[in-house]
């Protein structure tokens, strides 16, 4: 029951987008004065630099270090098995990067799963990008990034120099990663 209550707020939640703030979003963070804007995007921006220090371990049994995909735009997917529009979005997301590997993107999903589930998962439905495990622990990571409901799933783009240049909540769509690919 705790699954589907869980499926059904993210359905719910499935269009919300959140973005990094630009200039033209200058009330993004409305009522908390310039200041505590500046703070905010502050932090956001220390959030971001702080996940590339991070290392994970892939459902293989490696570990995949941030620092490793450093120098490139990188779209990170926050995902679970048990999360019916992230396994709606995952061949989406693998023909992107499919398409856009040779033009310097990457993309990187961080299972917010169990270990067996993620393996079993990826022997019947294999992605070409690299996987990595966050375990429950990926709320966590994921709110850091700017998923104020720790919902699933969850993507941030990355830009080349590390910074955080957009945020969705919710299944992406074709029409957010033609965006998108236009920003790396």
């Amino acid at each position: 029951l705790v699954e589907e209550d869980l499926a059904l707020q993210i359905v719910q939640l499935d269009e919300i987008a959140v973005h990094q703030p630009q200039e033209a979003d200058a009330g993004a963070h409305e009522g908390i004065g310039e200041v505590g804007a500046e703070r905010a995007a502050a932090d956001e921006q220390d959030a971001g630099r702080a996940f590339w220090e991070r290392s994970f371990e892939t459902p293989a049994g490696g570990r995949l270090s941030m620092q490793s995909l450093q120098g490139k735009p990188l779209l990170v997917n926050f995902w679970a098995t048990w999360c019916p529009p992230c396994i709606a979005e995952l061949p989406l997301l693998d023909g992107f990067y499919r398409e856009n590997a040779a033009k310097n993107w990457q993309v990187l999903g961080i299972a917010v799963d169990q270990l067996a589930s993620v393996k079993d998962f990826l022997a019947r439905s294999p992605v070409a990008f690299p996987v990595a495990m966050a375990g429950q622990g990926g709320i966590a990571l994921a709110r850091s990034l700017g998923n104020l409901h720790g919902g699933l799933p969850f993507s941030v783009l990355f830009g080349a120099d590390q910074r955080i240049l957009h945020r969705k909540m919710g299944q992406v769509t074709e029409r957010d990663l033609k965006a998108w690919a236009g920003l790396g």
